[in-house]
């Protein structure tokens, strides 16, 4: 089976910003678009008359018209990408989460027609990443970041058991834009946390929690190895809390790639704090690709 690149508009401009940057990632992968506009039209209007008008209710016209717009926008910054738009009577969740399991990626503005002006991350958006079963792509930062003006995709190095699929996700942004991969395993010294506090006798120095995120982090590029092909990639340990790292690295960034694990018997939101913090703050689109224990 085919998989395509989903894309999930409402009209909003963040959302036509997401239609932008799918058009360019399906370019660079020889992915199809599927542009998908969910709107619950039928909860308000199904019961109404019809009267056999040949014309479908007003809500549905309006939602067609999205998908449509949303079509004719990604034909008109890349003829060759094969782009299809779809207006679904569902909730926009719902639509996207089923969608996800055919997906080579479901990729979401970072806030919707009807959110709060100003708020962080939409509602939407967030919980598709937290529990989609592809990667998801949240776009979001400045036009140099989303165009992929800088070259470099910045891999998050979290917990091992998630960090598989997120570095093989990164290779291969990194293959199709010609860029190259930062990967970052963050750490902190407890001592740090309290300021004149000499370290006791039992507690380990510096040095040892810098080698353990040097260990974590080459422990997980080389379960991937075989996928860098001459890539270039830097490795990175760096002190400090993980989440402030990566929104600074992300402000010279094409791409954030962190991972989650997604574990059968847990059925809610399954999302890191580092990655509920870099999906409302970072300066570059975020992958958040989901990985099983």
């Amino acid at each position: 089976m085919s998989l395509s690149l989903v894309v999930g508009v409402d009209g909003s401009e963040s959302s036509l910003q997401a239609v932008d940057w799918a058009v360019d990632e399906a370019a660079r992968h020889g992915l199809p678009l599927r542009l998908i506009h969910a709107s619950r039209w039928d909860r308000y209007e199904g019961s109404l008359p019809y009267f056999d008008t040949g014309r479908p209710p007003s809500a549905e016209i309006l939602a067609e018209r999205i998908a449509a717009s949303a079509a004719e926008r990604a034909a008109l910054r890349d003829p060759d990408v094969k782009a299809c738009g779809e207006a679904v009577a569902e909730d926009t969740v719902t639509a996207l989460l089923a969608a996800s399991r055919e997906a080579f990626a479901v990729v979401t503005g970072a806030r919707g027609a009807g959110e709060v002006a100003g708020s962080l991350l939409g509602s939407v958006s967030l919980a598709v990443a937290a529990r989609a079963l592809c990667p998801v792509v949240v776009v979001r930062g400045g036009e140099r970041n989303r165009v992929g003006a800088f070259g470099r995709v910045v891999l998050a190095i979290g917990d091992p058991a998630e960090g598989s699929a997120a570095a093989r996700f990164a290779f291969a942004e990194a293959r199709t834009r010609h860029a190259e991969v930062r990967a970052v395993r963050t750490w902190l010294c407890p001592a740090e946390r309290h300021a004149g506090r000499p370290l006791h006798a039992h507690e380990a120095p510096t040095l040892l929690y810098e080698e353990q995120a040097a260990s974590i982090l080459g422990e997980v590029l080389d379960r991937v190895e075989d996928e860098r092909d001459g890539i270039a990639c830097h490795r990175d340990v760096v002190e400090g809390p993980a989440h402030r790292v990566l929104l600074d690295l992300s402000a010279h960034a094409d791409l954030l790639v962190v991972g989650a694990l997604r574990r059968p018997d847990h059925t809610g939101l399954q999302l890191g704090r580092v990655s509920h913090a870099v999906l409302h703050h970072c300066a570059c689109p975020v992958a958040v690709v989901p990985d099983r224990p």
